[in-house]
């Protein structure tokens, strides 16, 4: 189990780079002005969100649940930390899910908000961040 473990950290933290990346580059996607930069930024989501961060989101969700399926499993679901983080998980795939919709708008050259919007959205995943590491590690 403790491979599982190893590997849902691996895929968290290459989920998360992805949830990082993906809005800061909504924002300066969304202050460019000419079409090859704005082509470019097409690009880069795309590959982003569906070659990095989809499959990162994916594979943490799964080794969590196989963790969680395990023998530790029945144990780890009576604690209320777990709940409150499985809560935030469920926030976090929403934000994910959140941002591909975020993708089409801009693949579409149909993003309705202006950069300093971006820039609040892009420290969503700090907060998800923060209160998961404290909860798992703190156990409270």
């Amino acid at each position: 189990m403790l491979w599982v473990k190893a590997f849902h950290i691996i895929f968290m933290v290459t989920w998360f780079a992805g949830l990082f990346y993906l809005p800061r580059l909504f924002v300066y996607h969304s202050m460019a002005e000419d079409k090859t930069s704005t082509d470019r930024f097409k690009i880069m989501e795309r590959k982003l969100f569906y070659g990095i961060m989809t499959p990162g989101g994916v594979l943490t969700v799964a080794t969590g649940l196989w963790m969680l399926l395990g023998d530790a499993g029945a144990w780890l679901l009576t604690q209320q930390w777990m709940w409150l983080k499985l809560a935030l998980v469920a926030g976090l795939i929403a934000y994910h899910i959140f941002c591909g919709v975020l993708v089409a708008h801009f693949k579409a050259d149909n993003q309705k908000h202006g950069h300093v919007w971006y820039r609040w959205f892009n420290e969503i995943p700090v907060l998800f961040l923060v209160l998961i590491i404290l909860l798992v590690t703190l156990r409270p």
